[in-house]
């Protein structure tokens, strides 16, 4: 599935700098818009705005920041993707920051490793490591702080959560996700067999192994029939757009945090 480019990017929906309307902001953290993410999720993004707004963080979002480099460091291109890495590092004053904000799986994956990648960089090696330090995804970072009360979806829902492989494996990000969609009150939140088999994206593994690919998209299209909810939530662009592909428009796919930030507009 090609993606459906947004109508407007991040830059046009998101300010530079965001604070909550009402209260004092108790963390300043700055939010990655990404490349996909940017054009075919804007969206997304504004809703990861909103519902960090919604717990009392002001909300940092550089102009022009980039790619990551993740898909360059999975096709070899390292010095790509270490020139990448620079231009994010360089995006940020990490100094004056909680966090730094992912929310995109496959890009929190690489974004956490900075500091591996640029070890032999005696300019950005240290800055790097504290970058590392600072990467956050966002239901991770959610769940470590004092999380405001969620009110019902519009219509309630039945959910089915499949977590992208680069932030279940990757970032070891395991239970937040799940934890976050259930803790909304009229959700109800179906397992999915084999939840942390591959959808067959995988970075650029459905270009690359398409045949492969399709074989575990089906198993992981099955699945999700198999539970008869019409609504499944993910946190990756690219398992987005596989398993929407793969499910049809009978199906909708959602964000954790869209889904989140609907909940939030309704309390």
């Amino acid at each position: 599935m090609t993606p459906t480019i947004q109508d407007a990017f991040t830059d046009e929906i998101v300010a530079e700098s965001e604070s909550p309307a009402s209260t004092k902001p108790t963390y300043k953290v700055g939010m990655l818009s990404g490349c996909v993410q940017d054009i075919a999720f804007s969206d997304v993004n504004r809703d990861t705005v909103d519902v960090l707004l919604a717990n009392n963080c002001e909300v940092i979002t550089p102009r022009n920041q980039g790619c990551c480099g993740s898909l360059h460091s999975h096709n070899g291109e390292i010095e790509l993707a270490k020139d990448l890495a620079r231009k994010a590092i360089d995006s940020f004053d990490l100094d004056k920051l909680d966090a730094i904000i992912s929310n995109a799986g496959g890009c929190g994956s690489h974004l956490r490793h900075y500091g591996r990648l640029l070890s032999d960089d005696p300019q950005y090696a240290k800055r790097a490591h504290q970058w590392d330090s600072k990467v956050k995804d966002i239901h991770e970072w959610l769940m470590s702080i004092d999380l405001r009360e969620l009110g019902p979806l519009a219509t309630p829902a039945e959910i089915t959560y499949h977590p992208s492989c680069h932030l279940y494996h990757g970032q070891k990000v395991m239970k937040q996700p799940s934890q976050l969609l259930a803790s909304i009150p009229n959700v109800t939140l179906k397992v999915l067999k084999e939840a942390d088999w591959c959808c067959g994206s995988a970075g650029v593994y459905n270009i690359t192994q398409p045949e492969q690919a399709k074989l575990l998209q089906d198993r992981k299209v099955d699945n999700i029939k198999a539970t008869g909810c019409k609504i499944v939530a993910t946190s990756n662009p690219g398992c987005h757009l596989q398993i929407q592909n793969g499910l049809g428009s009978d199906y909708c796919v959602r964000h954790p945090i869209s889904i989140l930030a609907e909940a939030y507009r309704n309390t």
